[in-house]
């Protein structure tokens, strides 16, 4: 059995008198699709922000891949292979599909390509862009600036962005907010597909899509994990439902 991936500790995160994140001990499998869900203010976004280096617990480790990664900026954690993506949509909406995609590709190779300069310019970024664009259903849409793109497109671009940067582990902070019922059925595809390549953390409202997509599901609470198991187990766990889930799954 492989290693886990990635491997938390006794995370704790106060604001004050305010503890957001308290105790939180979780494990990720090196081919897992990781759910973390909860109610609003349970604390999930504020976990995946000391995951992905945004913000600093007070006390705990996070462990990627065998090294402890507590202290590094997110930056540094995007180079080593721990990619997020935000709640809400993170793109560049002034630059092209392309050049969204092409830009996050460079930030990885470290490329003479400019931040303001033309995405062609630089082919093998360009080739690369579009072949993610083609994966993800943007081929057509390429050379549109990506402020115009759909809700559920914009997604799409998210993930393809995402992508550029070759993860090795991908942190999704509710990629299915504001979808239609079609937008959200493709992003679940998309999602489905990807976690054949790599493991996966998903914070979601969407509780189908939860359950269709998960190995692995967490539970917070007030902060704290309540349970932690296999889909169904979770379905089906008494404290989780009167705490959560109440009749959603029912």
């Amino acid at each position: 059995m492989s290693s886990p991936i990635l491997v938390i500790e006794h995370l704790r995160k106060s604001y004050g008198a305010l503890r957001v994140t308290d105790d939180v001990s979780l494990t990720v499998g090196a081919r897992e699709l990781h759910a973390i869900i909860g109610p609003n203010g349970a604390g999930k976004t504020t976990l995946v922000h000391q995951i992905s280096g945004l913000i600093t617990p007070n006390t705990g480790r996070i462990l990627f891949d065998g090294r402890d990664v507590t202290g590094l900026p997110m930056h540094e954690r995007a180079r080593l292979g721990l990619v997020r993506s935000f709640q809400i949509v993170s793109i560049l909406p002034g630059f092209s599909v392309l050049e969204n995609v092409a830009l996050a590709a460079q930030a990885r190779a470290g490329s003479s390509f400019r931040f303001f300069g033309n995405a062609a310019a630089e082919r093998h970024l360009n080739e690369e862009a579009h072949e993610l664009l083609a994966r993800f259903g943007l081929a057509a849409r390429a050379e549109v600036l990506a402020g115009v793109l759909s809700h559920g497109e914009k997604r799409q671009l998210e993930l393809a962005v995402a992508l550029a940067a070759k993860p090795r582990l991908l942190l999704l902070d509710e990629p299915l907010a504001g979808t239609s019922h079609e937008e959200s059925r493709r992003v679940t595809a998309t999602l489905q597909a990807l976690k054949q390549e790599l493991p996966i953390i998903l914070i979601e409202h969407d509780m189908e899509a939860v359950f269709a997509l998960a190995d692995t599901v967490s539970v917070l609470v007030y902060g704290r994990v309540i349970a932690s198991g296999s889909p169904d187990a979770i379905r089906n766990n008494a404290e989780v439902r009167a705490a959560y889930l109440g009749e959603e799954t029912a």
